[in-house]
Parts: structure tokens; sequence; C-alpha cells
């Protein structure tokens, strides 16, 4: 329903909480369960402003496909204010704009477009890659006596696999990997500054193997972009710029982080792990166990009211930041038995973390292959495998939508 929001209303005083602080993202489940029982939608300060946290299970799947809510803040603003952008140097443009921040139609084009390309034949193509290249980083590690699980083993993998997909020679993969995780690590606008040279070479680059794909096509994701077509519509230079873009960051940070939190997970729940080593038709279930009980997303990617509405009782102002909280609705009681307990076997697993609706996560299929694979490979070769410093120590990242490790040394 829409609703006229008053002055007042509009002051409502933010939670104190800083749902950035690593102490928070640690263990955020207990906060989490607080909001959802007391004030199920919940006003905090993220990203320098007010954001509304959406918080049972019920609500954020229903935001998750509300079309009030867009995803393009141009599309929340009254169409009598003037707009205000912060400037971004012409060159970086591309990479900020994506399928995941469009709205209808051009999400709806975007997304035909890509899917044709996302095939599920050229992630099949992909499996044994994967259980090589987890061997090789187990070889690696043993060779080397140390492993960082976050640095030696999940970020190689998603990093890998796809500059392996989108074409990117051996001899390139190196710098390649350094400009994409310039990119992804971009965290606030200061960020941004220290990244411009790593963001301009990344973007030449892409430029350059579009043109190089185009002149000599192959049977790999770039060239696959390339063909793309749909009612005469192709993706232009800058749209594969921004695609390969979110292809780099969401598929890396949901796959390294389901991998890290997994096995710290695992690590903590040692008959559960077992039960891991010795039924290995337990995977497929466990992946999805572990995406819900220690999300790699802690929350959507922001979405802004593109109306006054109300949610859950809560009356939020147009324009607003709105986020769902995926890890708190992967908790909630209402839809989850016993929530707070990792269980491997969980039946009936509607879980939230790979999103719902029109933006739901595309290369699902492929983090679903990866952290499978890396699991499996990673117990069967190092059975001992165990924390090199206790939980309390490790650090977490404070972005604010992945939840994840900055590292995690291990003793093998």
């Amino acid at each position: 329903m829409t609703s006229s929001i008053s002055s007042a209303q509009k002051r409502i005083p933010f939670e104190p909480t800083d749902v950035t602080a690593p102490e928070f993202r640690a263990n955020p489940f207990p906060t989490f369960k607080r909001w959802r029982e007391t004030r199920p939608v919940v006003p905090v300060k993220a990203l320098g402003e007010r954001a509304w946290l959406i918080t049972r299970y019920d609500d954020v799947q229903a935001a998750l496909k509300d079309e009030r809510l867009v995803k393009d803040r141009e599309n929340a603003k009254d169409p009598n204010a003037k707009s205000r952008q912060m400037w971004v140097p012409p060159f970086v443009k591309p990479l900020t704009h994506n399928m995941l921040d469009s709205d209808v139609p051009d999400h709806s084009r975007l997304r035909s477009l890509v899917h044709q390309a996302f095939m599920p034949r050229l992630i099949g193509q992909m499996q044994s890659r994967i259980h090589d290249l987890s061997h090789r980083l187990i070889d690696q590690a043993q060779a080397k006596g140390s492993l960082d699980l976050i640095h030696d083993f999940a970020l190689q993998i998603p990093m890998t696999i796809i500059s392996e997909m989108l074409g990117v020679q051996p001899k390139d993969r190196a710098n390649f990997h350094t400009w994409s995780n310039a990119m992804v690590n971009v965290r606030k606008p200061s960020d941004g500054i220290f990244a411009m040279p790593s963001l301009y070479r990344l973007v030449q680059f892409l430029r350059g193997l579009f043109r190089e794909h185009l002149l000599n096509p192959q049977d790999n994701l770039t060239t696959a972009l390339l063909k793309a077509e749909q009612d005469g519509s192709k993706l232009s230079e800058d749209e594969l710029v921004g695609m390969v873009a979110l292809l780099l960051s969401a598929g890396q940070e949901t796959v390294v982080n389901l991998i890290g939190n997994g096995v710290l997970a695992l690590l903590q729940n040692p008959e559960q792990l077992e039960r891991l080593k010795t039924q290995p038709e337990v995977i497929k279930p466990a992946v999805e166990e572990l995406m819900r009980y220690t999300p790699p997303v802690m929350f959507s990617s922001p979405r802004f009211a593109g109306q006054d509405l109300e949610i859950a009782g809560t009356q939020i102002p147009r324009g607003d930041l709105v986020l769902c909280a995926l890890a708190s609705a992967n908790h909630d009681p209402s839809q989850f038995e016993n929530p707070e307990t990792l269980q491997l076997e969980r039946s009936n697993n509607k879980h939230l973390g790979f999103g719902m609706g029109i933006h739901y996560c595309l290369g699902a299929p492929l983090a679903r292959l990866e952290a499978s694979i890396a699991f499996r490979v990673l117990f069967e070769r190092l059975p001992h495998l165990r924390l090199a410093i206790p939980a309390q120590e490790l650090k977490w990242t404070s972005s604010l939508v992945p939840r994840g490790l900055k590292s995690m040394p291990m003793l093998f």
C-alpha cells in the first residue's frame, strides 16, 4: 500500500548497531533474532545514509520480488527533483552499470542476452577443470608447507575459472587477477581513488579482449556474450564491460566466502564434517545448507523505494535505501526448523542465499559446482585440516553486502 509519510516518521532514529563492523559480521545472528522478534524492519546507517533492513523470511522473500523496490536509484527519485550524482571518470562508468543495478525493461533485455551466453554447457565443461585446479592448489600448499584457505585456495578457484571461461590467456592472468581484485575490493569512495589505475587497465584489457574475440571467435564465454542476440539487440561494448565486471565481483565474492565460511562452520561442527567426509552423496544438500547457515552474502544488493510504501507495518519514504537481510531470513524459525543448527541433510531447504525474483543469481549453478568440488577435494586431500589460530582471532571483512573472512591460516 502507498502511504503518506510524515516528517516525524522520516526522522526515526537509527539503530546504533554498525552492520559493517567486523565484530558484528562474525556473528550477526543474535542481533538478527532480536530484530525479527521486536523490530522486523529496522533503520541503520549504511553507505553513509539511512538503510531499512528487512529481517523476516516472508518479508524478505516478498521484497526481493516487489516491483516498488527498484535497483536503479534514478527510478526512485522525484521526477521534479534535480538529479545529483557523484562524478566518476568516464572510463569507470561501464564498471558501475550492469544488470544487477537495472530495472525492467533494461534488466529483462540484459538478462536474456547474458542467459544465452552463460549456458549450462559452458559451466559443465569446467567440472574436470575445477577438480584438477583444486588438487593443484593443494599440491602447492603441501609443497610450501602452509595454507591460507582464503588466498591460496578459495580465491584462486573462481578467479582462475572465470578467467579461463572468458578466454584470458595464461600470460595475462596475473595482471588480470590483480586488476580484478582491485575492483572487487572497492568498498568506499576512497578505495575507488586508489584503485583508479587498476580499473583503467582492467577496462582497457577487456575492450582489447572483446576486439580479439570478434576477429577470432572461440568456444568460450566472451565469444558467447559477443554473439548473444535477441530481436536484433546485442550487448554494447560498455554493457559487455559491465557484465564481465559483475561476473568477476559477484562470482568471486560468493564462492570465496562460501568456501571460507563453510569450512569454518564444518570445523566447528565436527559431527557434520565427519558425515561429509564419509558420505560423499551429502555434498549437494551440504552446499545448500552452508549457503543457509553461514551465508556468503549478508544483505541483498541495494534497492530503493520507488514510492512511499509500507513493509511489515513500517513506513519507508520514497528514495530510501532498502536492504534485504538474507542472513537473517535464512535463520528465521518460521521457515527453518532449528535454524541455528547446521544440518547438512536438511530437507526442503528454501534458503534465499542466491536471492529471489528477477535478480536471482545468474551464476548460482557455477558457484554450487565450484564449492561442491572444493569441499570434496579439500577434505579428501587434507583430512586433518584445522585452524592455525583460534576462531575468535579470525578477521572478518567490513564490506556491506558480502560476508567473509580476510584470511584463514590453516594447519594440515
